[in-house]
């Protein structure tokens, strides 16, 4: 194989090639103790020596009964706090058995419907001592109430609970997108949250605010930490103004980072992480060090994972696991080798958590705290970080704070914007991945990548199951008690005169399920619509000197000449997946290639995508999908195509498995990109197709909208 040669890629955390002393003359931080004020060394004394990490498992299998063999595995195997991955109906608030959501069921975490579930997922789990962390933002009142409520069934007060409800709803208008409402009211429903806990679970963590996200949608680690303390901070403010005092607010905040391979600076970016939160609560208001010391959890990267070459992922997670210990963390969880194609196996689970039993106990790293304290280059990194981090803030405060900035477009454009830069090197081969862009699978290599669900998972199935289980709650339970306390929910929602969480266990004590109480307030504060957004110019410096690239934009560029106008690709994502970084990163590099690139707004139906290709006449329909809901959703949009008798070819790009690629082939789609897809591979292909179809696109066009003009 030729070997390009060797470049170091630019980075948004430069580093020099040598540090001196000179680097860190000035700088305060440097002498400043473990425990103590600004807390760059940790926010405890004794660190690792005292309390080493909390090893979390994070998992979510289809339904709750698959969920707690699996916690209760991991519990026995070496984990000591569990987090739980919910899907995405439940995510975004619908009910298994609502038709918009079936193929969404059970994919990509587990399905909680009502207190039943909640029980069943944590069946003989003492929670009176066992951690509980719940990825849970836009539905954070009817989860967290099934989870007290079910919890206090089993003779568990929430006083005795501990954990984290994740509760950081800014971010899902920026990233992930499974905000529910505005966010305004967004913002409310996490301040009642706040507040309930403070007084009656006090012992649990009511906002972990999430850096992780923003890093997977493509932040590097200067924004990832703005836009995370930026949140924080808008959480304070809301708060405080509602009577909080900030040292109560501030000491109840936690936070979570994902952690990537960029080995020195995401280091740096967690000891800066302690350094800017120190500054920002006191400039809140918040005095004690208990308010001031940031407390965290990592994740290793979800993005950094390849389903090429799926066994080196064991050496990227140990690498950023390590840079997440040495830089303070105070619970991990690191990902398993397939989960760039797969929810994690047994035995993939079995070794993330086997890679920190052996950093804990194996290497002697706990035995020294902050061992990089005094370093010229990790002093000099952690506080150019924190400056720069400071200055992006400042653009933020220009915005009129965060929630500003979510309205402005401001934040969304910024993380675009970081993500195409990171791709563009990618494709350019300035920033080499092992096995995708370089050091690629020899033909006498085993293809390692496995089917996405295995061959016998059925979304359907799952939500038939849940179904009946919804039923038969509904059957048994009083409706009249039900409706009496829907109705308060909604009431509250409109006149903010009551705390919505509690309100919601009174809806969830009488078995409400957590669909209807979404939709109770829902008729107050309608769904709130989210676009997907399409970014341009990332890509034409970047491989301007690359042949592929530069053959792919003349064979547009032909295609342009002979249809008189740029080729016109319909970019969607379908069903209940938000995660868009795919699907932007693709829409711009069609789009710098001279496609015309419209995009449906994120959780499309088929039959909206299909009355959008009309009236936009395009020529091709392009599907992102990550969460796996592929097979399912792209049939539907299939079908929908020949129900109203269009011929418009169908392109599917995203974590989809060779199993996969072969049956939606099969079934009529055009072209499928698995993840690693080179962009010039994708407008190339997309190209032939346009060449192939473009008379019988015109044709058929002609024949639905008579008037059109092609």
């Amino acid at each position: 194989m030729k070997r390009r040669s060797a470049r170091r890629h630019r980075r948004a955390v430069e580093l020099k090639p040598l540090y001196t002393r000179a680097e860190t003359e000035g700088l305060a931080h440097p002498d400043s103790l473990p425990g103590e004020a600004p807390f760059v060394r940790g926010p405890y004394a004794s660190m690792y020596t005292g309390r080493r990490w909390t090893i979390r498992q994070y998992a979510g299998y289809a339904q709750a009964a698959d969920t707690n063999l699996a916690f209760r595995t991991a519990l026995a195997e070496g984990a000591q706090g569990l987090s739980v991955a919910f899907d995405l109906p439940t995510q975004r608030g619908y009910d298994s058995d609502d038709p918009r959501v079936i193929a969404d069921v059970g994919v990509t975490g587990v399905a909680i419907d009502t207190v039943d579930d909640m029980a069943r997922l944590f069946a003989e789990i003492p929670l009176e001592r066992t951690s509980v962390s719940m990825t849970m933002n836009g539905a954070v009142l009817p989860v967290l109430a099934a989870f007290i409520v079910a919890a206090e069934e089993r003779g568990v007060p929430a006083a005795q609970l501990s954990g984290t409800i994740q509760n950081d709803i800014l971010k899902e208008f920026v990233t992930r997108n499974t905000c529910i409402f505005a966010p305004e009211p967004s913002l409310r429903i996490a301040a009642d949250v706040v507040e309930y806990l403070a007084s009656h679970a006090p012992r649990f963590h009511a906002l972990s605010v999430s850096g992780y996200h923003f890093q997977e949608a493509g932040a590097d680690p200067v924004l990832e930490l703005a836009l995370t303390m930026a949140d924080a901070r808008e959480y304070v403010r809301t708060l405080v103004e509602r009577g909080m005092r900030a040292d109560e607010v501030c000491k109840r905040i936690s936070f979570f980072f994902g952690v990537g391979t960029d080995f020195y600076a995401e280091i740096a970016k967690l000891r800066a992480a302690r350094l800017v939160w120190s500054t920002l609560a006191g400039q809140c208001g918040a005095g004690s060090d208990q308010a001031r010391a940031l407390r965290m959890h990592c994740q290793t990267s979800g993005w950094s994972l390849t389903a090429q070459k799926p066994l080196n992922n064991i050496v990227r997670t140990t690498v950023e696991a390590l840079a997440a210990v040495f830089g303070g963390t105070q619970s991990l969880h690191t990902n398993a080798y397939d989960e760039a194609f797969a929810l994690p196996c047994a035995g993939s689970a079995r070794v993330a958590r086997d890679t920190q039993l052996v950093l804990q106990h194996e290497t002697g790293i706990c035995d020294v705290i902050d061992p990089w304290a005094g370093s010229y280059m990790m002093e000099a990194l952690t506080a150019d970080i924190a400056a720069r981090v400071h200055a992006l803030l400042d653009e933020i405060d220009q915005q009129g704070g965060m929630v500003g900035a979510i309205r402005s477009g401001w934040a969304r454009e910024r993380l675009n914007r970081s993500a195409l830069e990171v791709q563009a090197q990618i494709e350019s081969g300035e920033r080499v991945i092992v096995g995708v862009n370089d050091y690629r699978q020899t033909d006498d290599e085993p293809d390692q990548r496995a089917s996405a669900h295995g061959s016998g998972f059925d979304a359907e199935q799952v939500a038939r199951q849940q179904a009946r289980r919804i039923a038969n709650v509904k059957s048994t339970r009083d409706a009249k008690r039900v409706s009496a306390a829907l109705r308060m929910l909604e009431q509250a929602a409109r006149d903010g005169r009551r705390n919505l969480l509690a309100l919601t266990i009174d809806c969830m004590r009488a078995r409400a399920t957590v669909g209807e109480c979404t939709q109770a307030l829902e008729a107050v504060w309608p769904r709130h619509a989210v676009a997907l957004q399409v970014g341009a110019g990332a890509y034409h410096d970047a491989l301007s000197e690359d042949p592929a690239w530069r053959a792919a934009c003349d064979a547009v560029a032909r295609v342009s000449a002979a249809f008189g106008r740029r080729p016109r690709v319909l970019m969607t994502k379908l069903g209940q997946d938000g995660h868009d970084r795919g699907a932007r990163v693709v829409a711009a590099a069609l789009t710098d290639a001279g496609f015309e690139v419209v995009a449906s707004p994120l959780f499309a139906s088929a039959a909206d995508v299909c009355s959008q290709a009309m009236a936009q006449q395009v020529d091709m329909i392009g599907v992102s999908s990550l969460a796996g809901a592929h097979r399912a959703r792209v049939l539907e949009l299939l079908e929908e195509l020949r129900r109203r008798h269009l011929e418009v070819p169908v392109v599917v790009g995203g974590n989809l498995d060779a199993e996969s690629r072969r049956m939606l082939q099969h079934a009529g789609v055009a072209a499928c990109f698995p993840v690693g897809s080179g962009v010039s591979d994708i407008v190339l292909g997309l190209v032939q197709i346009c060449d192939r179809d473009a008379m019988d696109t015109a044709c058929e066009w002609s024949t639905v909208l008579p008037n059109a003009r092609i």
